[in-house]
């Protein structure tokens, strides 16, 4: 589905990624995870073909990303940011719908697949004309998984999609979410830095430190057999009364 082979980038002298190889298996959430800096949210912008690798290279669906293919292969990706990226300026209905319009979705399609969308994310059909500056952290943040889905892709990409919220919404909404993916069967990569969360979603997890990654493989592997020491420091740090580590 997803493949980065020998991925490397840089910004002016620093190494953000330093020869990533990760395949993010099909119907899986893969969940990238690290402290700040360590080239998670890179290597999501790598997926989503924001940026381009200095080497290597980086495939979705069998085809290497290229200039030339990339706004097909950006139609069967959905990406969710911290804090939505909903445009101010244009009522939910019409973020949500925005490239469904592009394409040239008639009226009774879009609507229908609007509908869709607002029961599956349980966002009420009243606030569908609201702005997002009228709308809760929590109601803008389901508004741009609706967006992210509108056109069915294949693959799902999450940048911290919760971290801005108040944490009893985003115990909520992860909750949901993971529902969502399983009802679904999509294919995620999300990133977070939160361990507690990247267990709750991640199907693997891929623990990164300056641009490598240092361990990839189940929650329990992190806690039960950490690659090296760093792997053992970074569960440690995160462990606290409200941990919730599990498999």
């Amino acid at each position: 589905m997803l493949r980065f082979a020998r991925v490397e980038k840089r910004y002016g002298g620093a190494v953000a990624l330093a020869g990533i190889d990760l395949d993010c298996p099909e119907s899986q959430t893969t969940v990238l995870i690290g402290p700040s800096g360590c080239g998670k949210s890179t290597l999501l912008r790598l997926a989503a073909g924001l940026i381009r690798p200095d080497a290597g290279g980086v495939w979705f669906e069998g085809a290497r990303l290229e200039p030339e293919t990339l706004r097909e292969a950006r139609l069967r990706m959905g990406y969710v940011i911290q804090e939505g990226g909903l445009f101010p300026h244009l009522t939910i209905r019409r973020n949500v719908t925005l490239m469904a319009r592009e394409l040239g979705w008639v009226r009774t399609r879009r609507e229908e697949r609007l509908a869709e969308l607002a029961e599956l994310t349980r966002l009420p059909g009243t606030l569908l004309d609201r702005y997002p500056l009228e709308l809760s952290g929590g109601q803008r943040q389901r508004a741009a998984l609706m967006r992210a889905l509108m056109l069915d892709p294949d693959l799902l990409l999450l940048d911290e999609p919760l971290g801005a919220l108040d944490p009893m919404i985003r115990v909520e909404l992860q909750q949901e979410l993971k529902a969502i993916f399983q009802r679904l069967g999509k294919t995620v990569l999300l990133v977070t830095h939160d361990l507690s969360e990247a267990v709750h979603f991640g199907d693997r997890l891929v623990l990164l430190r300056a641009g490598r990654i240092v361990q990839l493989g189940s929650p329990r592997d992190l806690v039960d057999r950490p690659a090296e020491p760093f792997v053992d420091a970074f569960v440690s740090a995160q462990r606290g009364p409200s941990e919730r580590l599990r498999t």
